[in-house]
């Protein structure tokens, strides 16, 4: 490695984690130039481990989707405020990221290690944006739904470009047609988007977290002075209505309050059954 790039490195290393010139140099020297690796050796070391933008929090960015011949991308690119979230260079990466994510079907690893229109790989392309914006950036997740059973749809909420947002949903329904009745796919993405479910239905929440919502509605009824024998009744329909409130296909329909999501199903069905069988909503930051 040149005098120069070293020094760049070092630069870069320096922006990043805040640990002084002598300290990075050892690193990359011990790494053999590779920032990432660098960045791991001084946070082993606790040099790093609470400094500047690695401990920063990275809670704002984007959600971009990808559509092609079915088949839909996902990704979620983190920044630590909403003013860089805009900016045209974190902007432009995330589009680019966008397009490789869908060709490496979601998988963040194969991502990251992917050649960008620049020739540089995408880590380092996402520590040279680090260094130059100045705020931590993070691609924190990934997916992709193929097209070899169902049909695919989403939604972006609040758009601020095409197939850019702030909340997307993808969904994946059996028994629809996007020629003759696509719009309950797109309506039912929207929905999700609006209701954020736990799961399809009752089969699909985690045992721990409906024991975990069960124990905080008993502690609450005895807490407010109601009997231990009382509490178990009341829990059992607030554990109810928790569920169905959770559940996609029994949640309350976004655009008619009378009915229900699975009912709208069975009204739009036609020679096949429509089923859901999966779906995924990313909201920006959440759960961070």
């Amino acid at each position: 490695m040149s005098n120069k790039a070293l020094l760049d490195n070092i630069k870069k290393l320096r922006e990043i984690t805040g640990v002084g010139f002598k300290d990075c140099k050892i690193a990359l020297d011990e790494t053999k130039g590779d920032i990432e690796k660098s960045i791991e050796f001084l946070r082993k070391k606790g040099i790093a481990k609470a400094s500047k933008k690695m401990s920063r929090t990275a809670s704002e960015g984007l959600a971009l989707v990808k559509e092609d011949k079915g088949e839909i991308s996902l990704i979620e690119i983190n920044s630590e405020t909403d003013f860089v979230a805009k900016n045209k260079d974190f902007v432009s990466f995330c589009k680019e990221l966008s397009e490789i994510n869908f060709e490496v079907k979601g998988n963040i690893e194969t991502l990251n290690n992917s050649k960008m229109n620049n020739g540089t790989i995408v880590k380092d392309n996402l520590v040279n944006l680090i260094a130059k914006i100045g705020e931590k950036i993070t691609i924190r997740r990934a997916n992709f739904f193929d097209n070899k059973e169902g049909s695919n749809f989403f939604y972006v909420h609040s758009a601020l470009e095409k197939n850019i947002g702030k909340i997307i949903s993808v969904v994946k329904i059996e028994g629809l047609s996007k020629e003759k009745n696509g719009d309950i796919g797109s309506k039912i993405s929207m929905h999700i988007a609006a209701s954020n479910p736990l799961a399809i239905d009752q089969s699909g929440i985690k045992k721990e977290i409906l024991d975990k919502e069960l124990e905080i509605i008993k502690a609450e009824i005895i807490n407010s002075g109601k009997p231990k024998e009382m509490a178990e009744k009341i829990s059992k329909g607030k554990i109810s209505k928790f569920i169905n409130d959770n559940t996609l296909l029994n949640q309350i329909w976004i655009m008619d309050p009378k009915k229900k999501v699975c009912d709208i199903l069975k009204e739009a069905k036609g020679e096949k059954e429509i089923k859901i069988l999966s779906f995924l909503r990313y909201k920006v930051g959440e759960g961070i």
